[in-house]
């Protein structure tokens, strides 16, 4: 039997906590700026689609509002993968681009494992290189010295400006992409951290079980509504982090949706919603790793 829990949840706002994290790099940035130093994210867009042309056009747009510089590629959808890499390595030698990113899907002709091996480790803005993953992986990362995950580590700072304390909690994933799932449990498994994170998956079996036995839930699965009020503990703290489109019939335009369901909320402590949950603060860690690189650059 459930215990009684007082709710409902309160928000995890990721939209102003990540107007707050701008407004501090901001100040970073001109610091930089005073010493002759000008961050400046990088951006190669391959095609049109609507999707990634809007979340490019955000990063931009995020990073005007800082007072950053922005330098953007753009390729039609029918370039090869040596045209793409190409790009990459002008970025990479370019010495005015700080880190870039290349925004993914890429078309299918393209190889991405060879186009995101190219990218110079010193300049992801993702923390996704092989390399950065690896030093994660090794724990040679504890004190920032590369660029970390984004998202991931969008959802420990959304919990820490929370004051939610992480260490000895039981953390139940669920997902197992690499932009979240995976690299997650390594974040939150470092000794500044001190988290226990159970990753599940669709191999997975009786995820209730898992949920129901963690203090948090981050649901990273792209599965619409797949994360239940009777999953989840009284109490628990539940950050929505999935994205999938869903139809709603014929002639209508697909609704974004998240993986937590409703009613979640009158169970959890805690909630982040979708959208301006993890979303904005993922945009606002970019920034932040492309402020860091260049205060790396600086030393």
């Amino acid at each position: 039997m459930r215990a009684p829990w007082n709710g409902p949840a309160k928000v995890l706002d990721g939209k102003a906590t990540a107007a707050q994290i701008k407004s501090e790099l901001a100040a970073r940035a001109k610091a930089l700026q005073a010493r002759g130093i000008e961050p400046n994210l990088g951006t190669i867009l391959v095609g049109d689609d609507p999707g990634s042309k809007a979340y490019v056009a955000g990063k931009h747009r995020d990073c005007a509002e800082i007072g950053i510089k922005s330098t953007q590629v753009e390729l039609p959808g029918d370039v090869s993968t040596e045209d793409v890499l190409a790009k990459v390595q002008e970025l990479n030698e370019d010495p005015t681009v700080t880190a870039y990113i290349v925004q993914l899907p890429l078309p299918k002709q393209v190889d991405t494992n060879r186009v995101l091996l190219a990218i110079d480790p010193a300049k992801d803005a993702d923390g996704l290189h092989p390399l950065n993953l690896g030093k994660l992986v090794l724990g040679v990362n504890e004190e920032i010295d590369s660029p970390l995950p984004c998202t991931p580590r969008a959802c420990l700072e959304l919990m820490t400006r929370y004051g939610i304390e992480l260490g000895g909690k039981n953390i139940c994933v669920v997902g197992r992409g690499v932009t979240v799932g995976r690299t997650f449990g390594l974040l939150a498994g470092r000794k500044a951290v001190n988290a226990t994170v159970t990753t599940c998956h669709t191999g997975t079996k009786d995820l209730t079980s898992h949920t129901l036995a963690a203090e948090v839930i981050i649901a990273a699965s792209g599965q619409p509504g797949i994360i239940t009020p009777e999953m989840v503990q009284p109490g628990a703290i539940v950050l929505d982090v999935g994205v999938s489109r869903v139809s709603q019939g014929e002639g209508k335009p697909a609704r974004l949706s998240g993986d937590v369901a409703d009613g979640v909320d009158q169970v959890a402590s805690y909630l982040s919603p979708n959208p301006n949950g993890v979303g904005p603060m993922t945009r606002a860690l970019l920034l932040t790793n492309v402020v860091e690189a260049a205060e790396r650059n600086a030393q």
